[in-house]
């Protein structure tokens, strides 16, 4: 069942691991019609009313320390933040990431995973990487996830 938002901001992505074309990658699979429903936040931007927290970061041990560390700074207050796991080579994350992973999961609303996409290295933008079935494929998968746990 969907929960009714009061505002057109769906999800408020934050970047564990930096801005890059994963992050906006994700943005825009999160907002396939560009309607503002997802946008990543700045720092220090409060994260609006009703708005689905989403953690973006990449697959290497770096990155889940990075979530580990901000999951531990996290308010009591607000939602529990989607992660969203943006792989970041053709192969499975090192042992000790899956394993940060797995051990933050409760605190997690979820976590999702985007498949490594080796057009994401060629394209100059998120809309031009849309353009390829294998990231229009990842996109509707995310979506599908993250929508089916409401």
């Amino acid at each position: 069942m969907a929960v009714p938002r009061t505002n057109a901001l769906r999800y408020g992505l934050i970047a564990v691991t930096g801005q890059g074309i994963g992050l906006a990658t994700v943005e825009r699979m999160l907002d396939p019609e560009g309607a503002g429903a997802a946008r990543a936040l700045g720092p220090q931007e409060i994260l609006p009313l009703g708005t689905v927290p989403v953690l973006v970061s990449d697959t290497t041990l770096y990155g889940a320390t990075c979530v580990e560390t901000l999951m531990r700074r996290w308010t009591a207050g607000l939602p529990r933040p989607w992660l969203v796991l943006v792989a970041d080579a053709p192969a499975r994350p090192v042992p000790d990431a899956r394993y940060l992973v797995r051990a933050l999961e409760s605190r997690l609303a979820g976590v999702a995973r985007v498949p490594y996409l080796p057009v994401l290295r060629a394209v100059r933008g998120a809309d031009e990487a849309l353009e390829h079935k294998t990231v229009r494929a990842a996109a509707q998968t995310l979506r599908d996830t993250m929508e089916g746990k409401w």
